[in-house]
């Protein structure tokens, strides 16, 4: 692969944890007004097959600008599994809205250390997202970084929990490519 070239999706879905760690850590800042207002098919790169089959391979991402408070939140979206380049057709609860998860404010990381070193702009702050107590999301907060310079179309997460002061990093690693514009507004969830 030319070191040069932008990496794309199938790229980063024949990576190991150790190489996924080495592009989170040349990523890029995120552009969040070019975000605002789009939706993203995630990717898992790092569950063995058993836990995509019991859970999920792919997934939703979304970010809004909130007209109230101007702040960047999103959620996630459970998916019909059809595959990476299947139909992209969200689950639904009784009432027809896309079931949503694990909401989230995008913010900066001033003022937070993350484990291994990492040092970039932005990250996904479940604990702000209002996520009932009960859902352990509360504890995440996730780093994420636009993978390819001048472009907001493929997005790489970390999962990263802080517990009791404590960081709590896993070997998850999740991309984001990008769907469109936002098609669903989810209400932030009343804990």
């Amino acid at each position: 692969m030319n070191p040069d070239s932008p990496l794309t999706l199938q790229a980063l879905m024949t990576m190991n944890a150790a190489q996924l760690h080495r592009v989170l850590g040349r990523g890029h800042p995120l552009d969040l007004d070019a975000l605002a207002g789009r939706q993203y098919l995630g990717v898992d790169l790092s569950m063995p097959e058993i836990g995509r089959r019991l859970l999920w391979h792919t997934f939703r991402k979304t970010f809004h600008r909130d007209p109230d408070t101007g702040l960047l939140r999103g959620w996630n979206v459970r998916m019909e599994q059809r595959g990476v380049d299947g139909p992209a057709i969200p689950m639904r609860d009784r009432s027809g809205r896309a079931r949503t998860f694990g909401h989230y404010r995008v913010r900066g990381t001033e003022g937070l250390s993350f484990p291994k070193g990492w040092a970039g702009a932005h990250c996904l702050d479940y604990g702000a997202g209002g996520n009932p107590a009960w859902d352990l999301a509360r504890l995440g907060m996730t780093p994420l970084v636009a993978v390819n310079a001048g472009s907001q179309d493929l997005l790489l997460g970390w999962e990263v929990f802080r517990v009791r002061g404590r960081w709590l990093p896993m070997p998850l690693y999740w991309a984001l490519q990008a769907q469109g514009p936002l098609d669903e507004i989810a209400p932030v969830p009343r804990p």
